[in-house]
């Protein structure tokens, strides 16, 4: 019985390799996910794509998001390892329409427009396409087993042993219990936060502080080391972390690893792959940080902290989830509406009003509770701050060109003036998009026996 390892290929890069016993998988929404392999060379690998084309001089430091400049390198690089073209056979999905749907969607088509450049691309180097599944509203998980050279294309977050599952709703109840449940936030996170909000203090004294939480130390020296983070020099203590991150991003790495914790307390509600509320959280932290730096418009270091805490009702809700998946699912597919909609229809209540209790609980400051409450729907934020609406782009941005990594659905009928807020145009928006980090952390991988 050979044993298969799950390899989720991140937004913007791409895996090839020889015939071995791992399955590449690409969670697809807007982006587009090709499959192409030689059976006869036992050669095969998977690139997912970001955006048709570059969206400036700068993007050419990382051609693996982009079709046009993607597409050559990762077709070479099979090539190289003994395919030909003759023999090679090419499997297209995604670039979806992930609703609820804009004029602003349908007129920059990316995602169609990222599927056409790819198809161009394995015409125009002769390749077979067997299967084409392209465009629609839902987003998928494409999948190639390179041991055997099958590929499957099936509807993201489907289980079936849980869609034949009676739903099991809760009520009020039990959702308070839930959030009188969590444990407080650590002091020494709450320490750093207050810390962020200061011109000047003593780095070194707040090391001495996180050194006292043995957990949060670990766990700081872990991201230091993650792909999203390393400078490729491994860290070894905090001391390193500090000296060799620089005290902006070792901060940010304190609060990261703090909010770990509750993330990994979620089991397989929202969640569409291992650890997908915290790599989304991670991921809109940093384009929340990449977005107020490009308008000026935020502290770069108080978005990357709001869009890290952004779901931290999720975390809450996460168990009930799983228990009303099969109906909330359903719900969430057919109605093709947002998630806090289908939230407050199954659940009575949705995930940023109870992030919003969960934050007045933990008294966090008042913008991190605004971003929290209203990160789905700025438009309602009294208090009228751009780091909300930050934070809201970057949530959209990553379930958008993120998608698998949990159930998310945000609405965009006011996308516009939320542009508009930051002096950005809807034009902009494919700026915006390639703001989206290359891999959020290193690939979750999950190991699977295989019986053929």
């Amino acid at each position: 019985m050979a044993i298969l390892t799950d390899f989720h290929v991140a937004s913007g890069s791409f895996i090839v390799g020889e015939t071995e016993p791992r399955r590449l998988q690409a969670f697809l929404g807007t982006c587009v996910g090709v499959a192409v392999f030689d059976a006869t060379a036992g050669v095969g690998g998977l690139a997912h794509l970001l955006l048709p084309e570059p969206v400036g001089t700068g993007s050419l430091a990382h051609p693996e998001k982009y079709a046009t400049t993607a597409m050559p390198l990762f077709l070479n690089r099979l090539t190289q390892l003994g395919a030909t073209p003759e023999n090679m056979r090419a499997v297209v999905a995604g670039g979806a329409l992930v609703g609820p749907l804009t004029p602003l969607d349908i007129d920059l088509d990316i995602g169609g427009r990222t599927a056409e450049t790819a198809l161009d691309a394995l015409q125009a180097a002769g390749i077979q396409v067997l299967r084409t599944e392209t465009g629609g509203f839902f987003t998928c998980c494409l999948e190639l087993d390179m041991q055997h050279w099958r590929h499957t294309i099936q509807p993201s977050g489907l289980d079936a042993e849980r869609a034949d599952s009676p739903a099991r709703l809760p009520v009020r109840a039990d959702i308070q219990h839930s959030i009188e449940a969590i444990q407080p936030i650590p002091q020494v996170a709450l320490k750093v936060l207050r810390i962020m909000q200061q011109e000047s203090y003593d780095i070194h004294q707040v090391a001495e502080e996180i050194k006292k939480d043995q957990v949060i130390c670990a766990r700081t020296i872990q991201l230091s080391n993650s792909a999203m983070f390393s400078k490729h020099q491994e860290v070894t203590s905090l001391d390193h972390a500090l000296v060799y991150l620089g005290k902006s991003l070792f901060l940010k790495l304190v609060i990261s690893a703090a909010v770990q914790r509750y993330y990994g307390q979620s089991g397989i509600g929202y969640s569409l792959c291992k650890g997908g509320l915290y790599h989304h959280a991670i991921g809109t932290a940093v384009v929340a940080e990449r977005i107020a730096v490009a308008a000026g418009a935020a502290d770069p270091g108080a978005a990357y902290i709001a869009g890290l805490l952004h779901d931290i009702g999720k975390v809450v809700l996460d168990q009930h989830v799983s228990d009303a998946y099969p109906l909330l699912y359903r719900e969430f597919q057919n109605r093709q509406t947002e998630i806090i909609t289908v939230e407050n229809q199954i659940l009575g209540i949705d995930h940023t009003r109870v992030g919003a209790l969960l934050a007045d609980r933990w008294s966090l400051p008042r913008p991190l509770q605004n971003v929290i409450r209203f990160h789905h729907q700025p438009e309602e934020n009294a208090d009228g701050d751009t780091l909300t609406v930050i934070v809201y782009l970057s949530d959209l941005l990553m379930s958008r060109f993120h998608s698998g990594l949990e159930l998310e659905r945000i609405n965009t009928q006011h996308i516009g003036d939320h542009l508009a807020r930051l002096s950005l145009s809807a034009g902009q928006f494919r700026q915006l998009v390639d703001l989206i980090p290359e891999t959020v952390f290193e690939p979750a991988s999950e190991t699977l026996a295989d019986e053929t």
